[in-house]
């Protein structure tokens, strides 16, 4: 079963992976977006960590729902939205159970990623965030370790598409041999989440 604990250890991870990676978002950002994910990503995992020293939440849900409030209130541009967006409707599925199975996290998760497709009216393929956390999603009824390696194949894939949505959908043939930020980015969350379970 997983606790608060585990969700804190989880947005920590994120944030540490975030620090590391906000330069090469931020260079895969530049072709074809404002050139600030890396930058964004890196404000909004700060402000979710200081936010959850400051009020430590008792359950995942609250972990989670408190970091996508941090996150849509402090980052720029669509990641915000986005990203909060994820983490609040994964945090209120789970509602206030102190402890959550792996099952329950990967129901939950579905929810907050459905919600993402709502909110940016993206489906997969069209070179965005959903390429790395659909297949994430669906590889987590096997492991932690499987939704990871699903979301780095997801992101990789993005690079020959052709951008439909967003700011890359702008540039047309321009956007293809470009991995999207987005995907790179959700693909970090997955990795952290496998780290943070020992995986």
């Amino acid at each position: 079963m997983l606790d608060a604990d585990f969700f804190r250890r989880w947005m920590t991870a994120a944030a540490a992976a975030v620090d590391r990676e906000a330069e090469r978002l931020t260079a895969l950002d530049s072709p074809i977006g404002d050139a600030d994910h890396g930058t964004n990503m890196l404000r909004g995992f700060r402000a979710v960590t200081a936010a959850l020293e400051k009020e430590d939440p008792a359950t995942p849900g609250a972990v989670l729902t408190l970091s996508g409030r941090q996150l849509i209130s402090t980052v720029g541009g669509a990641s915000g939205p986005l990203y909060g967006t994820l983490l609040r409707r994964t945090g209120k599925a789970l509602g206030d159970a102190a402890e959550v199975s792996e099952e329950e996290l990967a129901a939950a998760l579905r929810t907050g990623v459905e919600a993402v497709a709502t909110l940016g009216g993206a489906a997969p393929g069209d070179k965005t965030m959903l390429d790395a956390l659909i297949p994430a999603v669906d590889a987590l009824a096997e492991s932690f370790a499987a939704a990871c390696e699903a979301a780095e194949k997801g992101a990789v894939a993005t690079t020959p598409l052709l951008a439909r949505k967003g700011r890359a959908s702008y540039l047309g043939e321009r956007s293809i041999g470009h991995q999207d930020p987005g995907a790179t980015s959700s693909a970090l969350l997955f990795a952290t989440l496998a780290e943070a379970a020992g995986e």
